[in-house]
C-alpha cells in the first residue's frame, strides 16, 4: 500500500510539472503575441503621426506664405473673427442668465 501511495505521489508531481510547463509555454505564447501586436500598433501609429506632422508642416507653410503676401487681409480676417466671437459671447451671456434681482430694483 505504501508503495502505491509513493507511486501516486510521484505521478501527481510529474503531472503538476507537465501542467506547469504547459502553462508557461502558453503564457509565453500569449506574451509574444501581445508584444507583436503592440509593436505593430506602435509602428502604425508612428507612421500615421509622421504623415500628419508632414501635412501640418505643409499647411502651416502655405498659411505663412499667404499671410506674408496679404498682411492686410489677414488682419481684417482676424479682427472680423474677433468681433463675431465677441458678439456670440454677448448673445450667449444674455440668453443664458436672467438679469439679477438687484438690477430690477434700480430700473424701477
Amino acid at each position: 500500500m505504501k508503495k502505491q501511495i509513493a507511486e501516486l505521489k510521484r505521478e501527481v508531481t510529474r503531472l503538476n510539472r507537465m501542467l506547469s510547463d504547459q502553462a508557461e509555454e502558453t503564457a509565453h505564447g500569449w506574451y509574444q503575441s501581445a508584444t507583436d501586436r503592440a509593436s505593430g500598433l506602435y509602428s502604425g501609429a508612428t507612421a500615421r503621426a509622421s504623415r500628419a506632422a508632414k501635412q501640418l508642416r505643409s499647411q502651416a507653410h502655405s498659411v505663412s506664405e499667404t499671410v506674408q503676401h496679404n498682411p492686410g487681409t489677414f488682419s481684417t480676417a482676424v479682427a472680423m473673427g474677433g468681433l463675431v466671437g465677441v458678439a456670440i459671447g454677448l448673445a450667449l451671456a444674455r440668453s443664458s442668465q436672467p438679469a439679477p434681482d438687484w438690477l430690477h430694483r434700480w430700473q424701477r
